[in-house]
């Protein structure tokens, strides 16, 4: 295996870094070993991996325990540790967070406040934000909550160049809401 597929599989398993096991804590009878510049040594035992890991001068440490057979790499801990720790950093900056934004309006809205709420959102969804339309009930105004369905529905057909209706309307409480994202 590649070692950046390792990386990736390593990621995936969701594994930190202390959940790491090296040299005697590996218990496993056969494993796949990668030597210190990412060449495949093939598959060992752990004593003899250890072995080999000992006369390098550095460890051994089990990066992928759940394949079959379990993988470790022989590499110096500290190191690795170190490059590990700098490579989750740098994900987490290049990682774009979605928020979801919430644009509330009210069964009696008049058609130019509307218009501004759709101005809103279109920025939101413009941002690669989703939006959470939400249409308040008070007091009589629960009695008509099917009827001032079509708000949403012309809400949602005025931004149909820029969104698509990731949720339909759905009735939570005394509010309506549906969830909004951006064509791709």
């Amino acid at each position: 295996m590649d070692r950046l597929v390792l990386l990736v599989h390593f990621f995936l398993e969701g594994k930190t870094i202390s959940d790491l096991m090296i040299n005697e804590q590996i218990r496993d009878k056969e494993v796949r070993v990668i030597g210190e510049n990412g060449e495949q040594l093939g598959i060992m035992s752990a004593k003899d991996a250890l072995k080999l890991a000992d006369e390098a001068g550095v460890d051994l440490v089990k990066i992928a325990p759940t394949a079959q057979p379990p993988v470790c790499r022989i590499v110096d801990y500290g190191k690795f540790k170190y490059e590990q720790m700098r490579r989750e950093k740098e994900a987490k900056k290049k990682q774009k967070v979605v928020e979801v934004k919430e644009i509330r309006l009210t069964p009696n809205i008049d058609t130019n406040d509307l218009n501004t709420k759709m101005k809103a959102a279109k920025k939101f969804l413009e941002d690669g934000n989703r939006v959470k339309v939400t249409l308040r009930f008070r007091g009589r105004e629960m009695a008509h909550m099917q009827m001032s369905k079509h708000i949403l529905e012309d809400f949602a057909a005025g931004l149909t160049e820029i969104a698509t209706v990731e949720k339909q309307p759905k009735v939570e409480g005394r509010s309506m809401s549906m969830f909004l994202t951006g064509k791709k």
